[in-house]
């Protein structure tokens, strides 16, 4: 006898103009939108990933109401978020930050420096952010200063400058 699947059924969700699933965000999302805004998704996008994460809610008439009532609301948040966001961007643009690395005599170095050490170096600073934040064209390979893109929100980006400098062991420290 064959195994039967059962398929799950889901409530009717609603379609959108090019046939994928209409939601309402209730966050922002980087390359899809806004909170508040109604976009249109697949089908899988939306159940394996949007719904579940509570990043979206069915895009019913009774939400579309809701968000038009708190919509100026919601953009003062927005604001203030944005606000703290370019706060933060200008305070990281004020930091260097060192971090110690084997390197050889012509300046290269043993491993790299990678997103890994630059948070944990400004978490040491002071400051919590998360590695897919730190927009690095590469690993740093090399001794020297470097201005390293931070991604902070959709709308503001900040620039940190990163010195990768040699490690002090001790037979260097006592000549």
């Amino acid at each position: 006898m064959p195994a039967t699947r059962h398929k799950q059924t889901f409530k009717r969700l609603p379609k959108g103009e090019n046939g994928g699933i209409q939601l309402l965000l209730i966050h922002n999302i980087e390359h899809l939108g806004k909170q508040g805004d109604i976009v249109e998704v697949k089908r899988g996008y939306a159940l394996n990933y949007l719904l579940p994460q509570g990043l979206a809610t069915i895009a019913n008439d009774h939400h579309k109401r809701m968000v038009e009532k708190h919509r100026d609301k919601l953009r003062a948040i927005e604001l203030e978020k944005l606000k703290e966001w370019r706060d933060l961007a200008d305070e990281l643009g004020k930091q260097s930050i060192t971090i110690e690395a084997n390197a050889n005599d012509e300046g290269h170095l043993y491993g790299s420096v990678g997103p890994h050490e630059i948070v944990d170096a400004l978490k040491e600073a002071g400051f919590t952010l998360a590695q897919d934040q730190i927009r690095l064209e590469g690993p740093l390979k090399e001794l020297g200063l470097y201005t390293v893109k931070i991604h902070l929100h959709s709308e503001v980006d900040a620039s940190l400058k990163v010195w990768v400098v040699p490690t002090v062991t001790a037979e260097s420290a006592e000549a």
